[in-house]
């Protein structure tokens, strides 16, 4: 008998291959920001700037892969480095007004492919697998010792 946790995994599996983002009434569309760069940009707006490495350890992300990431946002105009806030010595990086634009546009998208998918869910219903979603996620976080501030 299969134990409720190999269900859990299979159905996580599925959920990671969809892109919300791209998906809009069975039809793709393209995306206005690459994965990477809206988690990126999330966890700077929420978070407040950021530098290389409080970024990596936030993600768990090698140095080299983060300065990808970064570089990329950067030369996009989505994010921009400054000088410490606090004082520090290390650079941090911001999201820019465009950057803010673009990921609000993307969240949109993204919060009305979730409004399609859930269109005949009780209001209840979504609030609970909201609660579900949340609760699993904070598992990894504790385990992974990386929390994901929430607003």
């Amino acid at each position: 008998m299969a134990r409720p946790t190999d269900e859990v995994e299979y159905e996580q599996m599925l959920l990671a291959r969809h892109d919300l983002a791209h998906h809009r009434g069975g039809r793709h569309k393209y995306a206005l920001l690459e994965r990477s760069a809206y988690i990126l940009l999330s966890r700077i707006r929420i978070q407040g700037p950021m530098s290389n490495g409080e970024l990596s350890e936030a993600f768990g992300l090698d140095a080299s892969t983060l300065n990808r990431q970064t570089a990329a946002v950067t030369r996009a105009g989505l994010a921009e480095r400054i000088p410490d806030p606090g004082g520090g010595m290390a650079r941090k990086f911001r999201i820019t007004d465009k950057g803010a634009k673009l990921l609000d546009q993307e969240r949109e998208r993204v919060v009305r492919s979730l409004d399609q998918i859930m269109n005949d869910w009780p209001d209840e219903d979504i609030a609970a697998f909201a609660d579900y979603l949340k609760r699993f996620n904070s598992g990894i976080e504790h385990l992974s010792k990386r929390p994901w501030p929430r607003p």
